[in-house]
């Protein structure tokens, strides 16, 4: 009795999964090729990437823009957006819903587009090598040429995804570095055009030179009055006060005087417009306009420096491996599939007969 329920239990067991599944792999699962290509992303003038990307694996996680990069074209791959493009450009849906023998690996009509996605992602695996710093792109599909197909449309529109980014961000420094070129333009127009009035409305062309040239008229007149005043004492010590000599030195000195007085009102009186005012203003005015120049110049400088930089910044898929064509299918592996089974079987079995065994001990 009990071997007859070991060779009943052995049969439904082992060898009926067995059969059921030697039928399956033989008749029914349908073949799966996979077409595989390898890439990597580079920044361009970027003789050092290599080196970090090595030095990013020994410190544990540095992020090096090519690693970053490629990361982002790994999520990218997997996405809708590129299951969507794919569809369109290649009937994806229609390729994997072509199959109709086997219902395990088939894609249904009519599923929905979150179904379609976890399929897609279980048809199309993108790999990155931390170590290598490499993307590889396996793509499956029921014929060889779609598998092919896929792979290549993927790795055509992954280089626009990488050059997208790559360029609109260039697009954006630049656009920002421009934009503040202009507005440093903008501010030292303003401020040679507020110079330039100033000097218009007050008929002038230097003030400063004018306030300093008459500040030094003035420290010379002074000098040669106290000059005159010390030759008119001298004088009176033997002349008269009506003598013709110390009249004339008199009247020069007061003429002198005369003179300084109008020198110092040309930069004093509110009604010349206060020279020492009108130069401060101007002084102030040229400060401006002198640092608005100096920061257009900069902005220049900043502006060419951001151009190169953008450019040797600029970032490129290489393609190591081009996608080829499969000749065999991988998948599925049916001797491997089907020896994992028989073992795993056998494995379930011998538990099942230590189980039995077990109870009818208890029992005993």
């Amino acid at each position: 009795m009990i071997d007859k329920t070991k060779k009943s239990l052995f049969f439904w067991v082992v060898i009926a999964p067995t059969i059921l599944a030697t039928v399956y792999f033989t008749f029914i699962a349908a073949d799966r090729y996979v077409s595989e290509s390898i890439v990597t992303v580079r920044q361009s003038g970027d003789t050092t990437s290599s080196v970090l990307s090595g030095l990013g694996v020994v410190l544990g996680g540095l992020n090096t823009p090519s690693r970053e990069e490629s990361l982002y074209l790994k999520e990218y791959i997997r996405s809708l957006d590129m299951l969507k493009h794919l569809d369109a450009k290649l009937s994806l849906r229609k390729a994997y819903e072509s199959e109709k023998l086997d219902l395990l690996y088939r894609l249904y009509r009519g599923t929905s587009q979150e179904w379609f996605l976890w399929y897609y992602r279980n048809r199309v695996e993108a790999h990155f090598d931390d170590v290598t710093g490499l993307l590889s792109i396996r793509t499956e599909g029921f014929d060889p040429g779609v598998a092919q197909a896929i792979n290549r449309e993927i790795l055509a529109q992954s280089e626009r995804f990488v050059n997208e980014i790559s360029h609109r961000l260039a697009r954006e420094q630049m656009a920002f570095a421009e934009g503040e070129l202009r507005k440093g333009g903008d501010r030292l127009q303003t401020a040679k055009g507020q110079l330039l009035a100033f000097q218009n409305k007050h008929n002038v062309f230097d003030p400063l030179a004018q306030a300093q040239a008459a500040a030094a008229l003035t420290t010379q007149l002074e000098a040669e009055i106290v000059r005159k005043e010390t030759a008119l004492k001298t004088m009176l010590g033997f002349m008269q006060e009506s003598a013709a000599p110390v009249v004339e030195l008199r009247n020069e000195i007061n003429a002198l005087k005369a003179q300084t007085a109008k020198e110092q009102q040309k930069v004093t009186s509110e009604k010349g417009g206060r020279l020492n005012a009108i130069a401060a203003e101007f002084h102030n005015l040229t400060l401006e306009a002198g640092f608005a120049e100096g920061a257009y110049k900069a902005t220049l400088a900043a502006v060419e420096t951001t151009r190169i930089d953008a450019s040797r910044k600029l970032k490129s898929l290489v393609v190591i491996q081009s996608p080829a064509k499969p000749e065999i299918a991988i998948y599925p592996q049916r001797i491997y599939n089907l020896v994992t089974l028989l073992v795993a079987l056998t494995l379930l079995y011998g538990i099942l007969l230590l189980v039995i065994a077990t109870i009818q001990d208890h029992r005993d």
